[in-house]
């Protein structure tokens, strides 16, 4: 497996980035702003990570998805273990990333990999999309701000 960073003459793997994040226009935005990395396997991107600057010490992990006929294999960690790594070597010292109340695997993960749970913003789904979101029988209202502390 490879990482790169997505050119910018190169097409959004759309398709994937839809899948964590329903809106194509916030997902546009936040490409354009931030580095999207894909992450390609016999010349196929099996998923893709975007990382934005919050602030010179802080990044976001703003989307990050494995295909899904690539998911339980231990690639989501491999892909946050990969965006952990490039934060630190952007010089980043703290790096964050939302979910929804009602992503239960990926709190689970984040948490198993270091990050705590830093803030929450109450109704941030509502607000912020037109259709109610539905996983795990739960309705997605709430976001969920997780940190992780960059070691040096």
């Amino acid at each position: 497996m490879k990482f790169r960073l997505l050119q910018a003459h190169e097409p959004l793997p759309m398709e994937l980035l839809l899948e964590a994040d329903p809106s194509e226009r916030l997902v546009r935005a936040y490409c354009a702003a931030g580095w999207c990395m894909i992450a390609e396997r016999e010349g196929s991107v099996i998923g893709v990570y975007v990382l934005l600057a919050l602030s010179n010490t802080t990044v976001e992990i703003k989307n990050l998805v494995v295909a899904e006929s690539f998911r339980s294999r231990g690639y989501g960690r491999q892909f946050l273990q990969r965006a952990l790594t490039e934060a630190m070597h952007r010089g980043f010292q703290f790096v964050e990333i939302g979910t929804g109340n009602s992503s239960l695997d990926q709190l689970a993960l984040y948490q198993k990999c270091g990050f705590r749970i830093h803030a929450i913003d109450s109704d941030f789904f509502k607000r912020n999309y037109p259709e109610p979101i539905f996983e795990n029988g739960i309705e997605c209202r709430d976001m969920i701000r997780l940190r992780y502390t960059v070691s040096s």
